[in-house]
């Protein structure tokens, strides 16, 4: 099958990078321009242990536990491995040395250096050194005979020379590469090798080629090469077998050769395009890493997994029926070879279990589906070993016919073909780097650091706090050998594992107790074991091997016990809360199976996310759990998505930020240590080539913004949409503190709701522009009863009419919404809302209210025409209608002050004396003054945002039929030219009317308006239309029609209005009552019947509040 590339990762700085496997295979190791050798336990290891050896790493060799590196101070030095304890210089050059390899058995050592010369040194005693000269430029690489007679060198002078190592001579050289002056201008490296074990030949990359030359004879024996190369070649190496030869190029291109066949078998492209500098094969086959000159670390795997010599054809025949017939029997091998441990491959012995075994590889690591091992010596099992050599004979001698008791080599046994489960995670503590290190961070979070310190000078546990008026630094011992711990604003919570003669502790320094004894220490029962610990507020929590979680105070007083569903992964808390990851079962393909629960330890003890599946990245595990600051719930996963908990949404889980896309390079990362909703801050530590910091020096922090993933995020739409819905989810956590009890931030919360509603209105601007009615619809449908006003002035001046209408319903709709929970608040409240004139019933409440008005209203001596009413008004409305304070004197001031203000020139054509008992007579009087009110309807929702201003005007809005008696007469004295275009288009001509107006007698009488004359003749139809309604209904509906009325059609009935004024005079005076009101307009109903008739089609009327809002500025032209 294929070789399949792994992402490379970063190794180290740009620069020239070696790497090679240690002895067994059980690492990788690097070194590189930074002076630095890295081991790492693979390549997704995120914390390598380093080796610092000096200013620049050169080259460097591995054996028997010596690590020999050629550095930039001119010197060979051996350290041991894999502690890197240094172990003295082995030789030094007059400038530094370009490679040094081990010979075969490990003894001795060979070094080049730029002077030209060539060392071999004995490693146990560097003073037994041989030196080769002859070459005239600066030595490339060097490599051991396996049998250690010959040496072999490449130079910048282009020539390649075998030397003979008993008695320092060149036995042969060859003119190879290009000539150059230094190894920094030179083409290629030339890393040659010889071939492992026999050392038969020699394998040279030249140009685009490799060259083999035989031993002894120095023949060229024949050439490798392959269409898919097309740049030099610069290193090679054999695979361990010796069947093989892999190259690397300078473009990047890795070919790999059978040597027998010779044709390429593999081949794979730099995903960059970087020169290969580094290469090495596993010592078991199977893998080739390999490093470029940028200081990344790739790695190979599956090379060349199968064997050198084809199958007989008896065999084929067998692994085809073994694979067909591998789930023909009961499928047990689901259930026993897949979880027995990887590292022990079975063997069979017999026919009868050719079926079930062998599922998993001789090398004990898995492979992919249909893999195979690749040869005879990369097996562990030497009964494997004897299998593959039956088999060589059989393949050798085909007359047997006989079939070995495997049908197939041990390379050829398929396996399991279906999804693999993926290895669980293990528990961990959010903010800690691995236990293993000797220096590690335990916890790292908004409160403070524990480092721990774990080497042979000392064994301690340094606490540091962000805040030192919590509490100052502290040191503590560290002979328990804690390697959890938890650190909040009142305690130290540490745990350790259990012993061989020690139970597993959690231990807490409860630093804020008020007495002299705060440190208590819990032992846990036999054989269950801490694996994660937590803090709260006034409590501490810890989860065990045995699946359970306990929770303590934080005095130490045991408290509830509970079941985990399955193994703990992570926990954390905060205040009252408590959140735990476990595993809900096994993930498939490289996917972990979490789950959730989220529980209040509070007075209330609630759980609030059940166990709930933790929603993770495809093939990604847990890296970070915990709190915001604020309180809400948090985790990164290691693909480095951030996602929050969104109690708007039903508890569901949304991504806030994705750190890679502040990622330099792909092996960077950020470890998070905090989340802050208010102001929103990611707090993280960049890592260069790792997921963890060092502890030293001391990483700097820094701070991401956030941004949810939505699309089309570059265009002017996305980038409000993000940011509008990015203010809700970080600002869901005030409804939360508020309904629970806590104290909590006002203003930030009317900061939070005034930004939202811009980002609403300049979308809602965005969609009006690009004619999206519908759209803007939906978005006024999310806000609030002040921005929705305007919303509707907006669509008015932009003359859409349609659009303003159905805002206009739909403000009606959120000021029912608004009103229903007002009337269950507290009675003081109530009665501010019912004395600012807005209620539609006679209560209790507003009878007070009713009688200052009634009395306020006797006071009233003159009176004034409707132009004058209406210019007055549209005067003072132009200023500013949406503006909360000014023209808005009545917002501020007390209810008595609101009423003397509309004495100023008002008037009540059906004033009521004070004594009259009549319902009706309240509603007129307080109705009378609404239309100063109902200009000011769009601001009282200012109440949102800020309940102390005083008195709270809430809009109109329709009630229940028992709770209008008081509304019958609301509409009549509104000035029907509100809406009127002639009116607005004609000021001037209303101010020089305005005169003669004020100068006719007004006491006792008032003309009638072109409404009340057109409610007077079309009283009928409203009726017949609908025959149940009661008076305020009529006018309500009455209102509504004539608002639809066209601006000539309604200026036409005021005309009637001012023409009839002297003959009407006398019935003005009768029309005390609008009981009177409609037995009169009964009688002109049926007179104007005919006039009636001619009238247009009426259509559907506007809902009141629609009058209310587009009053003054529908029709408003500039």
């Amino acid at each position: 099958m294929p070789s399949t590339q792994k992402p490379m990762r970063y190794g180290h700085t740009e620069g020239h990078t070696d790497v090679c496997f240690d002895d067994i295979g059980s690492y990788i190791v690097t070194c590189g321009s930074d002076g630095d050798v890295r081991i790492w336990e693979n390549l997704d290891d995120d914390d390598p242990k380093s080796i610092n050896v000096g200013e620049k790493a050169y080259s460097f060799a591995l054996k028997n536990g010596r690590l020999v590196t050629a550095v930039s101070n001119n010197t060979v030095q051996i350290h041991t491995f894999p502690e890197g304890a240094p172990d003295g210089i082995l030789t030094r050059f007059t400038t530094n040395a370009n490679h040094v390899v081990f010979n075969r058995d490990g003894t001795k050592i060979a070094a080049g250096s730029s002077d030209f010369m060539v060392k071999v040194v004995e490693v146990t005693d560097s003073s037994q050194q041989k030196t080769f000269r002859g070459h005239d430029a600066p030595v490339l690489s060097l490599s051991f005979d396996p049998q250690d007679a010959f040496l072999t060198s490449a130079s910048c002078d282009g020539s390649v020379r075998v030397w003979k190592i008993s008695d320092q001579t060149c036995v042969t050289s060859w003119p190879l590469l290009q000539k150059c002056n230094d190894v920094i201008n030179a083409k290629s490296i030339c890393r040659l090798a010889w071939q492992p074990k026999s050392g038969k030949l020699l394998a040279v990359p030249v140009e685009k080629v490799v060259k083999l030359y035989r031993r002894e004879t120095w023949d060229n024996q024949f050439d490798l090469s392959d269409n898919f190369i097309t740049q030099t070649l610069s290193i090679v190496t054999w695979s361990p077998c010796g069947q093989y030869v892999a190259a690397g190029s300078v473009d990047g291109c890795i070919a790999v050769w059978n040597v027998d066949t010779q044709q390429c078998v593999e081949r794979m492209k730099h995903e960059k395009g970087y020169t290969i500098c580094g290469l090495a094969w596993h010592p078991k086959g199977g893998q080739i890493a390999y490093t470029d000159t940028e200081g990344n670390l790739g790695l190979l795997e599956n090379v060349c997994n199968r064997d050198g010599k084809k199958s007989s054809g008896k065999v084929s025949s067998a692994v085809t029926k073994d694979y067909n017939d591998l789930f023909d029997e009961d499928d047990d091998f689901l259930n026993t070879d897949l979880v027995e441990p990887r590292s022990s491959p079975k063997v069979v012995s017999n026919e009868e279990d050719d079926d079930d075994d062998d599922l998993m590889l001789a090398s004990g690591h898995p492979r992919h589906r249909g893999a195979i091992i690749e040869d005879d010596e990369n097996s562990l099992d030497t009964a494997l070993m004897k299998v593959n050599s039956n088999l060589e004979k059989d393949d050798d001698n085909d007359q047997d016919g006989s079939i070995p008791v495997l049908p197939v080599s041990t390379t050829q046994r398929p396996f399991y073909d279906g999804p693999m489960p993926t290895p669980q995670q293990k528990p961990f503590q959010s903010g800690s780097t691995p236990s293993h290190l000797t220096h590690r961070f335990m916890v790292w979070n908004s409160i403070g650091i524990i480092r721990c310190y774990n080497d042979e000078q000392d064994n301690a546990i340094d606490v540091e706090f962000h805040d030192t008026s919590i509490h100052h630094a502290t040191h503590l011992p560290n002979s328990l050998n804690h390697t959890m711990a938890d650190l909040s604003s009142e305690a130290i919570l540490l745990a350790c594992e259990s012993t061989e003669e020690l139970a597993s502790k959690l231990h807490c320094v409860h630093f804020s107790s008020w007495d002299s004894n705060k440190e208590w220490t819990v032992d846990m029962p036999k054989d269950e074991d801490i694996e994660a610990i937590c803090l709260g507020q006034g409590w501490a929590a810890c989860a065990t091997s045995a699946m359970l979680t306990r929770v303590f105070t934080i005095g130490g007083v045991q408290k509830e016990i509970f079941s985990l569903p399955g193994p703990v992964v992570s926990m954390a808390g905060h205040g009252e809360q408590l959140v735990v990851i476990y595993h809900r079962g096994t993930g498939f393909d490289g996917d972990q199976c979490l789950g959730v629960q989220l529980i209040e330890l509070g007075k209330k003890k609630r759980q609030v996310l059940h166990g709930n599946p933790l929603p993770l990245t495809r093939k990604s595990y847990l890296m970070w759990v915990g709190f915001s600051a604020e309180g809400t719930p948090c985790y990164v996963d290691s693909e480095g998505i951030v996602k929050m908990l969104n109690r708007g949404l039903g508890n569901t889980w949304i991504p806030v930020c994705d750190t890679r896309e502040y990622c330099k390079g792909k092996s960077d990362h950020y470890w998070v240590i905090g989340i802050h909703e208010n102001p929103q801050q990611l707090r993280c530590i960049p890592c260069k080539g790792a997921r963890f910091p060092p502890t030293l020096p001391r990483p700097a922090v820094a701070i991401l913004s956030f941004k949810l993933p939505y699309c089309q995020i570059t265009t002017e739409k996305g980038q409000m949409e993000e940011q509008f819905w990015r203010s809700v989810v970080f600002h869901n956590h005030l409804d939360y503190l508020s309904k629970n009890g806590y104290e909590y931030d006002e203003n930030a919360k009317n900061e939070a709701a005034k930004e939202q509603q811009e980002l609403l209105m300049k979308l809602f601007a965005l969609s009006c522009k690009l004619e999206r009615e519908f759209r803007c619809v939906e978005l006024a449908d999310l806000m609030t009863q002040n921005a929705v006003n305007l919303a509707i002035k907006y669509a008015s001046r932009s003359r859409k009419l349609i659009l303003a209408q159905r805002l206009s319903e739909m403000a009606i709709e959120k000021a029912t919404e608004m009103a229903a929970p007002e009337e269950e608040e507290e009675e003081e409240d109530f009665r501010n809302h019912l004395n600012a004139g807005y209620s539609n019933s006679t209560t209790e409440w507003s009878q007070p209210r009713v009688r200052n008005l009634l009395h306020e209203q006797d006071m009233e001596d003159s009176k004034e025409a409707d132009a004058v009413e209406e210019v007055e008004e549209m005067q003072k409305f132009r200023q500013n209608p949406f503006c909360k304070t000014v023209g808005l004197p009545e917002m501020s001031t007390p209810k008595s002050a609101v009423i003397t203000s509309s004495s100023q020139g008002r008037v009540n054509p059906f004033k009521v004396l004070a004594n009259q008992k009549d319902p009706t007579a309240h509603s007129a009087n307080i109705l009378d003054n609404m239309s100063k009110f109902s200009k000011n309807t769009p601001t009282p929702n200012s109440r949102a945002v800020n309940k102390q201003k005083s008195p709270v005007i809430k809009p109109l809005m329709p009630k229940p039929k028992s709770k209008q008696a008081l509304a019958a007469t609301f509409f009549q004295p509104r000035p029907p030219h509100a809406g009127d275009k002639a009116v607005e288009e004609k000021e001037e001509k209303a101010e020089n009317i305005l005169p003669e107006i004020q100068a006719a007698p007004t006491e006792n009488k008032r003309p009638k308006t072109g409404f009340q004359m057109w409610l007077e003749e079309n009283r009928e139809s409203i009726l017949a239309d609908n025959p149940d309604l009661e008076e305020a209904d009529i006018i309500k509906e009455g209102m509504s029609r004539f608002r639809v009325l066209s601006s000539d059609e309604r200026m036409v009935w005021t005309e009637k209005a001012k023409g009839g004024a002297a003959s009407n005079s006398a019935e003005a005076k009768k029309r005390k009552r609008p009981a009177d009101a409609k037995n009169e307009g009964k009688e002109k109903l049926e007179e104007k019947s005919k006039e009636d008739s001619s009238l247009p089609k009426k259509r559907k009327p506007l809902d009141p509040s629609t009058n209310v809002r587009l009053s003054a500025f529908a029709f408003k032209q500039s």
